[in-house]
């Protein structure tokens, strides 16, 4: 259960934030989505009811985040869990030998901007929120969990970019954990395989149908409230933490 939990969700509006943000109302909680302001948030905060906001957000603007929690504290009182799942993503050969065509840096600077700087940006900020609320018995005062991939360890080829984005997202759970450890708040992250997400939908059904082949077992593309029932693991198991945890099926991806 998670009664009474307030928590903020960035990329809230679809895919894996929002089966996020539907399973903590579902659970008993209430939640900020965080999201853009071209986003689906406002029409999903109508949707699921009077405990869910919609914040438009940037997650690689300070001001933006900022007033994301300033209404959390406003509206709700206080914040308990933080959920990552803002992020983007591309697919570009580091050299292109047919079209004579490097990689464009702008392309690779952007993703890492909004997967690294975006994540890193949200944690940093929403920290100060989390640190105010009074200890559980174990000293626990919130919970982070971000967003990685298994391309952060089986990226394949096109993925330079966005693989080293998710990769520095592993690489800083741990010294984040560590370092809000003294606060009481816990950080963890999740690596998902394949997920059926608005943009994988987006793909002809038999293109879907062959991805989701590709998991050992179940061989079909994840469910989105799968990766949501992993974030109510993690908030609910105190032991979970400073940890990347693979969610896949099995999947390893080839080049």
């Amino acid at each position: 259960m998670l009664k009474g939990v307030v928590s903020m969700v960035g990329g809230g509006a679809s895919g894996l934030g929002r089966a996020t943000v539907e399973r903590v109302i579902r659970e008993g909680g209430r939640a900020v989505i965080c999201d853009l302001p071209t986003s689906q948030g406002a029409k999903v905060a109508s949707e699921l009811g009077d405990h869910v906001l919609f914040a438009p957000t940037d997650v690689t603007s300070t001001a933006d985040v900022e007033e994301a929690l300033a209404l959390c504290k406003e509206e709700f009182g206080r914040l308990d869990v933080v959920v990552n799942c803002a992020g983007i993503s591309m697919a570009a050969k580091v050299f292109n030998h047919n079209k004579k065509l490097s990689h464009s840096l702008d392309d690779f600077k952007r993703i890492q901007t909004v997967n690294i700087c975006g994540t890193f940006n949200v944690i940093r900020l929403s920290a100060a929120l989390l640190a105010e609320n009074e200890p559980d018995a174990d000293g626990q005062r919130g919970v982070i969990v971000n967003t990685a991939s298994i391309a952060a360890f089986d990226g394949r080829i096109g993925q330079a970019a966005y693989a080293a984005s998710k990769a520095a997202i592993v690489g800083m759970t741990l010294p984040i954990a560590r370092d809000l450890s003294i606060l009481g708040i816990r950080v963890c992250t999740i690596a998902p395989g394949l997920f059926n997400t608005p943009l994988m939908m987006s793909l002809p059904e038999k293109v879907q149908h062959f991805l989701g082949k590709m998991t050992p077992f179940p061989g079909r593309l994840g469910h989105p409230d799968e990766f949501a029932m992993l974030v109510q693991t993690i908030i609910n198991n105190p032991m979970m933490n400073g940890e990347t945890i693979r969610l896949d099926g099995a999947l390893r991806m080839m080049p």
